[in-house]
């Protein structure tokens, strides 16, 4: 447990932010299942904007790595022509 005033204070910080990281996080990956998981070539190509502009926003707020974004764009749109 912390002891100083200041390591308090980040136990509650880092805890409001690790909820919001996850809400991003999960939404991300969500988006993502649609793209990867749709029956159709259609469903895929719709689903597909959505995905990267959640790809993009998890990358821009530090909560994946820009390599792995830009991994999971290059697969989206593999699985989006593919399907």
């Amino acid at each position: 447990m912390p002891t100083s005033k200041q390591a308090k204070k980040r136990m509650r910080t880092d805890a409001v932010r690790r909820v919001a990281n996850k809400a991003v996080s999960s939404a991300m990956k969500t988006a993502m299942k649609r793209v990867l998981d749709a029956e159709n070539t259609e469903t895929a190509q719709a689903a597909l904007p959505n995905a990267m502009k959640m790809v993009d926003k998890a990358a821009k707020k530090n909560i994946i790595h820009a390599n792995a974004a830009a991994r999971n764009r290059s697969r989206l749109t593999r699985a989006a022509s593919a399907s």
